[in-house]
C-alpha cells in the first residue's frame, strides 16, 4: 500500500469523532486551544506530505497529527508554521489533551 497524506476533510472528521466523545471539561479546554487545521512544516519527515496538520496551539506548543504514524503529538515551536521537534507517537487527540491537563 502506498502512503498518502491525510486530507483536510479526513483530519476534520477525526477531530469531530474525538470531540463527540470528550468529557465536558476536556471539550471546554479543547475549545480554547483548537485552530482550524493548517499544514505546518517539519524538516525531517514533513516534506513528503506537504507538512503535518496542526490542530491546536498552547503557548509555545503545537498539537499536530502525524499521518505517517497515525497519531497526535505535541511539539514545541519557535516560529508559527514550523514544528520544531518531530515525534512519532500514536496518541488519540483525547489522550494528548489529558496529558496536557494532567501536567498542569
Amino acid at each position: 500500500m502506498i502512503w498518502k497524506p491525510i486530507s483536510f476533510e479526513d483530519i476534520s472528521t477525526e477531530i469531530a469523532k474525538a470531540e463527540s466523545t470528550m468529557p465536558t471539561k476536556l471539550l471546554s479546554f479543547w475549545q480554547l486551544i483548537k485552530i482550524i487545521p493548517e499544514k505546518w512544516q517539519e524538516e525531517n519527515y514533513g516534506q513528503a506530505g506537504g507538512g503535518f496538520w496542526a490542530v491546536a496551539i498552547l503557548d509555545t506548543q503545537v498539537i499536530w497529527y502525524n499521518d505517517i504514524e497515525d497519531g497526535f503529538n505535541i511539539s514545541p515551536y519557535k516560529t508559527p508554521g514550523t514544528i520544531a521537534k518531530y515525534y512519532c507517537d500514536q496518541y488519540s487527540l483525547t489522550e494528548i489533551l489529558f496529558q496536557i491537563l494532567n501536567s498542569k
